[in-house]
């Protein structure tokens, strides 16, 4: 039985939401002029960028911080680097209270009684375990990017996953960078479309599409 692995950032969890609240609630107390929504896309897209272009696998959690003591910098809130690292860890430790796509809790523990499921994430455990998600699937098939060494577009990490789920691995991804990358490596791909997600004009397009985990399960069938 083939392996279906969720992105978990934005397939499962609406981490711009959750993660803009936090920051939100930094920049209130700070007197910062600059908006929680901001913020998170600023530190969301350097943190992606560092994901992409650093040759050696290192820990989520320093990607995390990198960007956000770029992006605060840049954006000329705060030259503290022990502040950025500081709100860093405070994001990542905040992950338990980012909400779940409404579909979630109810149809991903429904979609786990009829096929294997797990998650594909450029994360780290810990800050996986910490999330809603964690106890919908089983832990022995949480492929994080700390268990793959490998991050999100590379090719490195589909193939990993693909081997470590024997061989047969369908992914339901949803954002731009996900579905591409997951795609141009050869992996079966389902797009889980979500509120703020596009794909990415100038890539490949899935030929499958799901609205909710259960059109997933839909589709799986259909195949």
């Amino acid at each position: 039985m083939a392996l279906v692995t969720f992105d978990l950032f934005s397939a499962l969890i609406d981490s711009r939401t959750g993660g803009s609240a936090v920051f939100g609630r930094l920049a209130a107390e700070r007197g910062w002029e600059v908006d929680g929504e901001r913020l998170y896309d600023e530190w969301d897209r350097r943190n992606k960028a560092s994901q992409r272009d650093e040759p050696e696998w290192i820990p989520f959690a320093e990607h995390c911080r990198r960007a956000l003591a770029v992006a605060y910098a840049e954006l000329h809130v705060s030259e503290d680097v022990d502040q950025a690292a500081a709100d860093a860890a405070l994001l990542n430790a905040s992950v338990g209270e980012w909400p779940l796509w409404p579909d979630v809790a109810e149809q991903l523990p429904e979609l786990a009684t009829r096929h294997r499921v797990g998650v594909l994430s450029n994360v780290d455990d810990a800050i996986f375990a910490r999330t809603r998600v964690a106890p919908l699937v089983d832990d022995a098939l949480v492929l994080t990017s700390e268990r793959l060494h490998a991050y999100k577009p590379a090719p490195a990490l589909y193939h990993r996953a693909r081997e470590r789920a024997g061989g047969d691995l369908v992914h339901v991804a949803t954002s731009a960078r996900d579905v591409r990358g997951a795609l141009e490596a050869g992996l079966r791909v389902v797009r889980l479309r979500r509120p703020g997600h596009q794909l990415d004009p100038t890539g490949p397009a899935p030929r499958a599409e799901a609205e909710d985990v259960r059109g997933v399960e839909r589709l799986l069938a259909e195949a």
